[in-house]
């Protein structure tokens, strides 16, 4: 009889990679079997912080622990060759987010993962943020979806722009909020630090008739992770940060009318836990994830329009970088 409780390690223990490390050691049904990471400094720390054997490659972690699963936590362009190479061993994978640098690179995994009868989970964390998985039970007809993520710079991330880093979180939100294909996309964006995008607007419009507006940027003093959803009869703001959600409607009587403001109470988590212990339930019990590899390629071929409209357009809209 197969184990409940899965032998699990990560590829990738920096800024994000240890925390899927501290998250499987904190996990009943999963047992954190070691880490790999290509600095070897750092997968030793790592390693030694959480009692478990640390490597410097991926396959040495496969060869000498041999997981039932693994996160891949490592940089976006590494994703599609580093996710391949555990699939082709007949491991589980979890990747994060951006899935991959093309499309056509997540359609080669999916079809791997379906071959070899595997689990491919995408690490779009936010699904698993409370605030999202309530709204994502009570949203029904959004007529208008408005999306702020902004923030200080941080000079950790300076592989990607904006777009990969941070829209795409807000593009798969979207898209799963709502259920029709996309009819237009007009996007700016602006390089202020770094060679990539810093700060970028998106407008989707999409062929039910839903509109959406989504701006990020990593150059703003304020910080903020917020949506807003316009419905027939009500507006629902969703604050990311503090995973919480209100609900102004208007009650109309004979003399005018009345905003009422709630405020749903729901059981809060670490959207990380949830997300390690959902890709570890679907492992155990071989079901599709709530992220997929399709939910991953979508979000993705959406961002790499907005970015070839910054960068590209014909319109001279790119993106203006120093």
């Amino acid at each position: 009889m197969e184990s409940a409780i899965k032998r699990v390690g990560v590829i990738g223990v920096g800024h994000l990679g240890q925390h899927h490390a501290r998250v499987y050691t904190e996990l009943l049904d999963a047992r954190l079997v070691g880490v790999a990471d290509r600095d070897e400094g750092r997968s030793r720390m790592i390693g030694d912080n959480l009692g478990v054997p640390a490597y410097s490659t991926m396959e040495e972690l496969i060869d000498r622990q041999a997981p039932d699963a693994v996160s891949i936590v490592v940089p976006t362009s590494l994703h599609y060759d580093v996710a391949k190479r555990a699939m082709e061993a007949g491991i589980h994978v979890l990747i994060e987010k951006p899935v991959t640098t093309r499309p056509d690179e997540a359609e080669d995994l999916l079809k791997l993962a379906a071959r070899n009868d595997l689990v491919l989970q995408v690490g779009h964390i936010e699904r698993f943020n409370s605030a999202v998985r309530y709204i994502s039970q009570t949203v029904h007809t959004p007529i208008y979806l408005e999306s702020k993520r902004i923030g200080p710079f941080s000079p950790r991330i300076n592989d990607v722009g904006v777009v990969l880093d941070l829209m795409i979180h807000d593009i798969d939100i979207i898209l799963s909020l709502v259920p029709s294909p996309i009819a237009r996309i007009a996007a700016t964006g602006r390089c202020v630090h770094t060679d990539h995008e810093d700060i970028a607007d998106a407008q989707i419009a999409f062929e039910n008739g839903v509109m959406a507006h989504i701006l990020v940027s990593r150059v703003s003093e304020k910080r903020q992770r917020q949506l807003d959803i316009m419905e027939p009869q009500r507006h629902i703001s969703v604050n990311y940060e503090t995973q919480t959600v209100q609900i102004s409607r208007c009650v109309r009587d004979g003399g005018g009318q009345t905003e009422i403001l709630e405020t749903p109470i729901f059981p809060k988590s670490e959207p990380l836990k949830l997300e390690l212990a959902h890709f570890i339930s679907c492992v155990r019990e071989r079901r599709q994830p709530l992220v997929g590899i399709r939910d991953g390629k979508r979000a993705l071929e959406v961002a790499i329009e907005v970015l070839r409209q910054i960068h590209d357009s014909p319109e001279g809209r790119g993106a203006v970088c120093a």
